[in-house]
């Protein structure tokens, strides 16, 4: 069919597209529309044509250069691939643009403000590998830096193809189906890259010394790296080795001292540095994008069956920094299983970037731990992965699964680490986490497992797990920073012993600073058994090591601040332990303090407010006496210097309170409970303080024992407002041993200091049935009495 468009009267290129648009709309039929018009820039007439299929279009041999082509279709009209070309001869720069024709010229697109995959010819059949044809669709968008908006559609992804993405892709309700037999290791199904490849950064002798001087814990600005803004910046020191792993598998395997951060205006740095250097043997700078580059959309079906037994890559690799991934969902086809037997590196895989974001994606863990061991995967598989990464974002993202699941994150070296409004069924970093955040969030069976260190902050968020947070063993059980936990449920998953916060390092030479956090806040928490009803075992608030000091000689570091305020226990009558602290003389300690016989100066401050304790008195006397809280020397050392742990505990509304402090330097003060066995050194003064106030005092044991309490101690022990009653022996009221409390006999002797001290009425009511007549000095030392002062009557 003519054109209406007469020779005499040039048609805009405006003009014909707005008609071919029309055209495309109405796709009426196949056949050829044909026109001329003059080029607005060489004078030339340019033929325009129109074909109901790109097939139709190369096998028309009259295509001259310069003629204009549109087509309805790609494989047939209205099946998602109308384009425009320009016809065009061959060269270096158009061959990826288009369909080469039948007459050795090729079809370039042009006036695409967007593309598709059906324009670059893929088939979404099942059979055809639409990889391919996906594959040039964004060499093509990347060439001309336009984004792929592929709205809908199912295509088959056979082969790995390191699919390249530079610009923005919106897949809507696409669907992506990944054979993953062909998964690779070193090949992924889409690369997101930036512009610019890393560089090395290279100092003088004079920079380079002023840079090692800055790089330390505090620094805030290089301006030595002020010519690298805008760039993450990675410093590595291999002949620094630390981060040993421990475990016999593990042998030798270790990390460079590492360092990550982002240069701003003038060498201010975005990136807590955690440790000096030395020296270094890499110093990089990867440019970061002044753009954020989004992937939204898209639904991935996966085979689960990949073979092997080595690490394998079977989604995104993303190495560009401000890179969003947002609103997709990736799960197994369905009718599939996960059979796989090689470890995946993550279907995210997140490597040197920085402000990148994962929103809105559901996600699966992989199957590892599988019945029996014929079929267990070799090694930990993941979902999620990320190696040097700083400040991403995980929110609304769900990851999900049950005891054969391997934990969906495996990180390393990752900082301004933040997960909101989640449900995963770990949180992992193996290796050097700085800085964490979880906010509104569900961890499921793999828990929390973390080393690293900076500011730990977790708020309304529960975990069912072994422990609320397992420090890495094998990575030393450390947290050098603040712990802050807020309104937030643990959920125990099994009925063996567990803990809230697990810090259980081996006796290992790790290679850097082992310890239990610089200061810990936890407020409003609830232990939940309800999944484990039936549990009986022991549920400590906090479980750390057994030494303070290596084998090797090098001293742990403990919290100048513990605070755990109203915990309470639901799911079973059962409540809580609180710690036990070994050999208190070799932790190393921030702050200093000292005892020299008359004055205490404490650097620790561990307070237990409103805890819902379990009542000690039902366990069995056979087993080791369980305490509560206890502080223990298990060697008879001296203190090191003032930086040994010289606390201040404070128990403040707890009850059935078991606490053993031992021969030990602290000052230990005990403010509305009720106490059923506190003891200091049972062999003469314990060096520091008690006190007492608004405490009731009741035994419960299951065996008789000479003396209920021991509280002689060097700096004073003080009673106020405190009541006495008799002790319960297997549950049994025995006001006739009320002698045996260790600072009272009847009638006979108040020792220490006391202010309104009272017997409970079962006591009083006892003795008056045997005739016993309380005497008034009795009375009065009961109600004011001082340690300078006759403790016999």
């Amino acid at each position: 069919m003519e054109n209406t468009f007469g020779e005499d009267k040039p048609v805009s290129r405006r003009k014909l597209l707005t008609v071919f648009g029309i055209a495309g709309i109405s796709a009426a039929a196949s056949g050829t529309v044909m026109a001329s018009a003059k080029n607005e820039q060489t004078g030339r007439k340019e033929r325009y044509e129109s074909y109901s299929d790109v097939n139709e279009m190369i096998q028309d041999s009259s295509l001259k250069e310069g003629s204009i082509a549109q087509t309805y279709g790609y494989y047939e009209t209205g099946d998602g691939g109308n384009a425009n070309y320009r016809i065009e001869k061959p060269d270096s720069k158009n061959t990826d643009a288009g369909p080469k024709l039948n007459n050795g010229l090729v079809a370039v697109l042009i006036n695409t403000q967007s593309i598709n995959y059906k324009m670059f010819g893929a088939v979404g059949d099942g059979k055809n590998d639409d990889s391919i044809q996906i594959k040039a669709a964004h060499v093509y968008a990347n060439r001309i830096n336009v984004p792929v908006h592929n709205y809908h559609g199912e295509y088959w992804l056979k082969k790995a193809n390191n699919i390249e993405i530079l610009t923005d892709v919106d897949w809507g309700n696409t669907i992506f189906h990944i054979d993953e037999t062909t998964n690779s290791a070193g090949i992924a199904r889409f690369k997101i890259i930036p512009d610019s490849a890393p560089k090395p950064i290279t100092l003088n002798e004079v920079e380079k010394s002023g840079f090692l001087k800055q790089l330390k814990p505090g620094v805030k600005l290089m301006p030595e790296l002020a010519a690298y803004k805008n760039c993450l910046v990675i410093v590595a020191d291999k002949n620094d080795q630390i981060g040993f792993r421990s475990g016999a598998k593990f042998d030798g395997q270790s990390w460079a001292r590492e360092e990550l951060f982002y240069v701003e205006e003038h060498g201010s740095i975005i990136g807590d540095i955690a440790w000096p250097f030395k020296g270094y043997t890499s110093l990089m700078a990867y440019p970061v994008d002044t753009n954020y580059l989004t992937v939204n959309g898209g639904t991935f079906y996966l085979s689960g069956d990949s073979p092997g037994t080595k690490y394998v890559r079977n989604g995104f690799s993303i190495t560009r920094s401000r890179t969003i991934i947002q609103n997709q969902w990736v799960g197994l086809e369905p009718g599939k299983t996960d059979l796989s037997m090689s470890p995946r590196n993550g279907f995210y895989s997140f490597t040197s970037v920085y402000d990148v974001k994962l929103e809105n994606v559901r996600l699966i863990s992989y199957e590892q731990d599988r019945e029996g061991t014929a079929k267990d995967v070799s090694a930990g598989t993941y979902g999620i992965g990320a190696a040097r990464v700083l400040n991403a974002l995980f929110r609304n993202v769900t990851a999900e699964g049950g005891p054969i699941h391997w934990g969906v994150f495996g990180t390393n070296l990752n900082k301004n680490f933040k997960i909101e409004n989640c449900r995963l069924n770990r949180v992992d970093v193996h290796f050097h986490c700085w800085n964490l955040s979880i906010k509104d969030s569900n961890i499921g069976y793999r828990g929390i497992s973390v080393t690293g260190g900076g500011d730990l902050i977790i708020e309304n968020t529960s975990c069912y797990s072994r422990s609320f947070i397992n420090f890495r063993r094998d990575f030393g059980a450390k947290w050098d920073g603040n712990i802050r936990l807020r309104n937030c449920r643990f959920i125990p998953a099994t009925t063996a012993e567990t803990a809230f916060l697990d810090f259980n390092p081996m006796d290992f030479e790790y290679k850097y600073p082992l310890g239990f956090g610089r200061s810990i806040i936890v407020e409003n928490l609830v232990v939940d058994f309800s999944a484990v009803s039936t549990s009986e075992s022991a549920c400590w608030l906090m479980k750390i090591a057994a030494f303070s000091k290596t084998k090797g000689g090098h001293r742990l570091f403990f919290p100048s601040y513990i605070e755990f305020r109203n915990v309470m226990v639901q799911g079973r009558d059962k409540g809580l332990r609180l710690i036990e602290i070994s050999n208190p003389q070799h932790y190393q300690l921030a702050k200093s303090g000292g005892y020299d016989g008359a004055y205490l100066r404490t650097n620790s401050s561990i307070v237990f407010d409103q805890v819902q304790l379990e009542n000690l008195e039902a366990v069995d006397a056979a087993k080791v006496a369980p305490v509560h809280l206890s502080i223990a020397q298990l060697k008879d050392d001296k203190y090191e210097d003032q930086f040994a742990l010289y606390p201040e505990i404070r128990l403040i509304g707890c009850h059935n309170v078991v606490a053993r402090l031992g021969n030990n330097v602290v000052n230990a003060h005990f403010q509305s409970c009720s106490l059923s066995s506190v003891t200091g050194n049972e062999q003469g003064l314990m060096p520091g303080g008690f006190s007492f106030a608004d405490c009731t005092f009741r035994p419960a044991v299951k065996a008789d024992k000479t003396t209920f309490f021991a509280l002689a101690s060097s700096l004073g022990t003080n009673f106020t407002n405190c009541t006495i009653h008799p002790p319960k022996i297997n549950g049994i009221s025995k006001p006739e041993l009320t002698d045996r409390y260790g600072f009272i006999q009847l009638n006979k002797a108040v020792r220490y200091n006391h202010l309104n001290t009272q017997l409970g009425n079962e006591i009083i009511s006892y003795y008056k049935t045997k005739g016993l007549v309380f005497k008034t000095q009795f009375i009065s030392m009961l109600k004011c009495h001082h340690q300078l002062e006759a403790e016999n009557l």
